[in-house]
C-alpha cells in the first residue's frame, strides 16, 4: 500500500508540474516578437526573394502527409482531414510490449491530464491537440485489443487515438514522413520498428519537435510546446530564420 501511494503522490506531482495553464496565462502577457516558438523542421527548399529591393532567401517547410488509419471505436479516420487545424503528438507502439511503451503510454497520459477539458478554462487548450498512438504491430493489436488498451490507460477516445492499419503505409509514415531514426526497412514480415519519440506537428502539419517519451523533463517540453503552438496566430509556410 505504501508504494502504491507513493507511485500516486509521485504521479501527481508529474501531472501538476505538466499543467501548462500558468505557463501560458504569463506568455499571454508577453509580446509575440518576444516568444520563441518552435522550430520548423524539413526544409522543402529555399527560394530567393526579393523584399524592399533587397535579395532575401526564403524557406520552404515540407508538410506531412495525410494517414488513413483505424481507431479503437473502429472508425476510420484521416489525420489530416479529420484532424484539420489541430495540433498533434504522435507516437508508436504495440499493444504487448513489455519494455518501453507501458512508461512511454503512462506520460502520454500526464500529457492528456495537462490538457484535459475544464469548463472554468476559456482558453479551451484540450481542443487545440490531439494525441495519435500508433501501433507498429497492426497485425495483432486489432480494434479489440486498442480499446482495451486505451482504457487501461484511462485515454479520452476523442482526444487520443490508438490507431491499427496497413503497416506498409505505418512504417513510410513514420521513416519518410516523420523521419524518424528507426532505421531501413519496407514495412514487411521481418520489419520493425520500437522507438520512445514523440514527434509534435502543427496545424498545418509542419513537424515542430522531437521528444524522448521516457523522459518527464521532456514531456514537460512538449507540453510548453503544444502551448506555444496554440499561441502562434500566424503560420505561413514559408519562413525565414527557422532551421
Amino acid at each position: 500500500m505504501s508504494k502504491k501511494s507513493n507511485t500516486r503522490f509521485i504521479m501527481g506531482l508529474a501531472v501538476a508540474f505538466l499543467l501548462p495553464l500558468s505557463f501560458f496565462l504569463i506568455a499571454r502577457l508577453l509580446s509575440k516578437d518576444s516568444i520563441r516558438l518552435p522550430s520548423r523542421y524539413g526544409v522543402e527548399r529555399v527560394d530567393s526573394v526579393m523584399v524592399d529591393g533587397k535579395l532575401q532567401t526564403d524557406t520552404v517547410y515540407r508538410k506531412v502527409a495525410d494517414l488513413t488509419l483505424v481507431n479503437q471505436l473502429g472508425k476510420t479516420v484521416s489525420i489530416n482531414k479529420d484532424l484539420e487545424g489541430r495540433i498533434m503528438v504522435i507516437d508508436f507502439f504495440f499493444v504487448s510490449c513489455p519494455t518501453i511503451c507501458p512508461k512511454l503510454t503512462g506520460n502520454i497520459t500526464m500529457l492528456q491530464k495537462a490538457f484535459r477539458r475544464d469548463t472554468k478554462r476559456e482558453y479551451g487548450l484540450d481542443k487545440a491537440v490531439q494525441f495519435l498512438s500508433i501501433s507498429v504491430d497492426p497485425e495483432h493489436d486489432t480494434v479489440a485489443a486498442l480499446r482495451a488498451y486505451a482504457d487501461r490507460y484511462n485515454a479520452d477516445h476523442d482526444r487520443w487515438w490508438f490507431l491499427t492499419g496497413d503497416k506498409r503505409s505505418i512504417y513510410n509514415f513514420a521513416r519518410n514522413e516523420l523521419k524518424l531514426a528507426v532505421g531501413t526497412g519496407d514495412g514487411g514480415v521481418e520489419d520493425f520498428i520500437h522507438t520512445e519519440k514523440l514527434v509534435l506537428i502543427d496545424a498545418d502539419r509542419h513537424i515542430r519537435g522531437y521528444y524522448d517519451g521516457l523522459d518527464t523533463v521532456q514531456i514537460k517540453k512538449c507540453a510548453d510546446d503544444i502551448v506555444l503552438l496554440t499561441m502562434e496566430k500566424d503560420k505561413p509556410e514559408r519562413n525565414s530564420g527557422n532551421r
